[in-house]
């Protein structure tokens, strides 16, 4: 079988080249609240040709609609890996049918509450140093 249709990055600089100016705004912003607000000990990683950050385990996502396989149509997902297990106050992720993964989709960088993901984030990590 073809990997996502014959799709296969092998750094980051060919995934970001390979996404539509559109999106690439959505991720790079993303991208830095993730950057700024993970300590330095966890890692970005190239998982499914989308960019995972790990910690312990896998903390969170960024999937555009661009890259197949990721089961949206536009925008940008942002990812919980865990996030059944995040309190989520303000309800602010969507459940969806996956039961462990919660997230949210945008469409531009204005959708994106810096606030709510900081926090959202914070907790992730947290969790993350109780995992095995």
């Amino acid at each position: 079988m073809i990997f996502q249709n014959g799709i296969k990055f092998y750094s980051m600089v060919e995934f970001w080249e390979y996404l539509p100016s559109e999106e690439r705004l959505i991720v790079d912003h993303l991208r830095q609240i993730v950057l700024t607000t993970l300590p330095c000990s966890c890692k970005e990683k190239l998982t499914y040709n989308v960019p995972y950050y790990y910690g312990k385990k896998r903390i969170c996502m960024i999937w555009p609609a661009s890259v197949p396989w990721g089961g949206i149509k536009s925008g940008v997902l942002f990812g919980f890996c865990y996030g059944n297990k995040l309190k989520d106050v303000d309800a602010y992720l969507t459940h969806g049918t996956n039961k462990q993964v919660f997230y949210k989709i945008f469409n531009s960088i204005t959708e994106i509450d810096q606030t709510a993901l900081i926090d959202l984030l914070n907790e992730a990590v947290e969790l993350d140093n109780k995992l095995r």
